[in-house]
Order: structure tokens, then sequence, then C-alpha cells
């Protein structure tokens, strides 16, 4: 294992077997591009091999982080030298920048295959700091390289690799969902979309209840929708879609989500401008629950559900039949709003501009819709949410384990 800074070098050596080994030692200027020549060389006598498990192995010869690592923008690391331990098999490595930069990474072992290995990663981009969000689930040493680029650059450089020894792995049902990009979290990607003072900023939540809201400052002009995801789902009885709602208030975006089921979900953050059609990725978060819930999912939504408007009553979006359902919603530039049931109800605004009213739910297997008028001589409805009526017990409907 040799490790370089910029004034000294350290090999350590581990023969395989016992016997006389030759250790040759090359260098060449750090800026120059010739190739190496020999410096010096040493014999070394094992006596007694040491049989512990094999490194990984490095295509990029060095260990800990390279030599001229200020020049990549790197100012420090959370973790001196080379060899990093996870007794529980997670591990945070942060790294302190002296700009922008964005930021790869590479997990290897022995048992561990590509697909498996991006499992294993979060990673988050600041103005400050690159972080590295890392899982083992097996027992053993890891590599994990670190490759960065500026933010105008074209290639990823390696900056870094570290030895993981991981005492005692997690368990494989507990890695990260697939499909995580470099961006997990508040950073360089959500402000430069324009969102600031985020709920949360780390790319990570565990909840004990099953629901979280995650919430950021946005200016006017800027539409945020979100998608969840699993990679395995089990029980849930609606399409994750249906458990994630975006709400725009004047200066910011509310993402609520609620969970079906335990496990390990990502909530992929989308925005465009009003200047582009199409929404790009801004950001994930990884939403870890163990505790067996159970919510019922949001009402689903149509395509005016839009900046100003918000669901106070009902929330969730499985109504139970044959019951009485007080609504009330805002929904800005409505002209009339109505939900149509298996009667149709208009709904009264109050002084606070908000909608309320009365609904009675019906049959189950049929649906319960919100629809609005937004002209006083247009005839035609909009239908904004709608709502599904099922029968059983309130509790039966869904509730958090």
């Amino acid at each position: 294992m040799m490790t370089v800074s910029e004034n000294n070098m350290t090999i350590k050596v581990t023969p395989p077997t016992e016997g006389l080994f030759d250790l040759m030692i090359f260098a060449r200027h750090a800026d120059s591009q010739d190739p190496y020549n020999w410096v010096c060389s040493y014999q070394i006598q094992c006596v007694e091999p040491h049989n512990g498990e094999k490194l990984p192995e490095n295509p990029f010869h060095f260990w800990g982080l390279h030599q001229k690592v200020r020049d990549f923008g790197i100012k420090e690391s959370s973790h001196k030298g080379e060899l990093l331990v996870a007794p529980q098999g997670t591990l945070l490595l942060t790294l302190q920048t002296s700009q922008p930069l964005l930021a790869m990474y590479e997990l290897v072992n022995k048992d561990l295959d590509a697909a498996l290995s991006k499992k294993c990663l979060a990673s988050q981009a600041e103005e400050e700091k690159l972080s590295c969000h890392v899982l083992c689930p097996f027992q053993g040493y890891y590599r994990l390289s670190v490759f960065v680029k500026y933010l105008g650059g074209s290639t990823f450089r390696n900056a870094a690799n570290f030895l993981i020894h991981c005492l005692r792995p997690v368990n494989q049902n507990e890695l990260f969902p697939s499909g995580l990009s470099m961006h997990c979290g508040s950073g360089i990607s959500s402000r430069g979309h324009g969102l600031s003072n985020p709920s949360h900023s780390a790319p990570i939540i565990t909840t004990k209840l099953g629901k979280c809201n995650i919430t950021f400052h946005t200016p006017a002009g800027v539409e945020v929708t979100a998608s969840l995801s699993k990679d395995k789902v089990i029980s849930a009885r609606y399409p994750l879609e249906r458990y994630v709602l975006v709400t725009h208030l004047r200066t910011k975006v509310s993402v609520c989500v609620v969970l079906p089921e335990s496990g390990v979900y990502k909530v992929g953050l989308f925005g465009r401008s009003k200047d582009h059609k199409d929404f790009v990725h801004i950001c994930d978060y990884v939403i870890r629950c163990f505790s067996d819930p159970s919510w019922p999912p949001f009402p689903r939504v149509y395509s005016l559900w839009k900046r100003g408007c918000v669901l106070l009553e009902p929330r969730m979006g499985v109504l139970q039949e044959q019951s009485w359902v007080r609504f009330r919603v805002k929904v800005p530039k409505a002209y009339q709003a109505i939900v149509l049931g298996q009667e149709k109800t208009v709904l009264q605004q109050t002084s606070n501009v908000v909608w309320e009213g009365d609904v009675f739910t019906g049959a189950a297997g049929t649906q319960v819709k919100l629809a609005a008028k937004f002209s006083q001589h247009c005839s035609s409805l909009e239908v904004i949410l709608a709502f599904e009526v099922e029968g059983g017990s309130p509790a039966s409907l869904g509730c958090s384990g």
C-alpha cells in the first residue's frame, strides 16, 4: 500500500509467502508524463507471512488522498490516512472543498457486483463539501475511489482511494434504493434550480411514523414535482405515485410523503421554470422506515393542481362508503368548486378563500371528484382531484403502524 503526500511517501508491504523479496521503487516528477525512473531497491526477508484477507485491487496504485489533491479543489478529508474502519458496516466520508465540485464514487469488494455496489452509495454535493454515505453488505475490505471535477469540467479525475475495513455488515434489505443520482439531499443542484432553505439538508431521512414533509423555499417562476419509488413493493394497494403530494404555496413548496409499507424509498424531485416545458431532475432523498407503516394514499392529482392549491380536508385519498366527509380546499382563481360523488355538492367559499362543504361519499367502488370552473361563462368543469370510495371500517382504510 503506497500513500503519497506533497513531500513524503510511505509503502506498506505484505509479502504473500515466506522468503526473500525485492522491492523496487520508481519515481518521476509530479507534473511529468515521462516514464518512471528506477530510484532504489530493498530486499525484504519474510520469515512468517501474514495470512490476512487480500486487499481489493487498486488500478490507481496510491491509497489515501492524491498528493496534489489541493489542485483538484479538495482541502481536507474527514478521515486521515488510507484505512477507514466501519464497525457497523456504515461510513460517512466528507471532503471539504475550496470551490463547488461534482463527484463520482466507486466501491469495490470481492463479493460485490456492479449493480449491488450502486445501492451502497449515496452522495451529496454542496458548495464547500462533498459527502458520501457508504453501506457495506459484506465483511472484509473495500476500495472506495473518489473522482471529482469542477462544475464546468469535462472529465472526472481520481482524487482519492480509501481502504475500508467492514467488521460487521449491514442487512442487504437496508441498502439504498436503485437509481440514486450524484445529487442526494440539498446542495449545488437544488440551489441552482432556485430552491433554498431546505427542511432536510441531509440526503437520508429516517422516520418511525412512516411519513415526512420535505419543504423548500421557491421563487415564483419555479414548479416542482416529485416521484416515489422502491425496489421491491410487497403490499401497496395503489401506485406509489399516490403516496406523495406536492403543494405549492406562495413562496414555498411542500413534498408530503406517506409510506404504504416498511422499507427504503427514493424520493426524486424535479423542477421547471416558466420558460421551460420539460421537468429536469433536481435531487433525490432516501426515506427509511422499518416500523411497518400502512398509510392510505393521497387523492389522484390532475394537471390543474398548481401553485396555491391546498388540500386541507380530507387529506387521504380513500374515503369510507356511505359517510359524510368535510371538504376544505384552496383553489386559486376558481369561480366555483364542486364535488361530484353520489350527488353534486357545490362548495361555499369562506372569507379566508377556502372552499368547503359536507359531501356524502356513496357506495364503495365509486369515485368522488373535486372539480372547478375558472370562469363564470365556462360551462365545463375541470377535475382537480379524485378520491376512491371503499367499504370497511375507517381503520381498515389505512392507518400508521
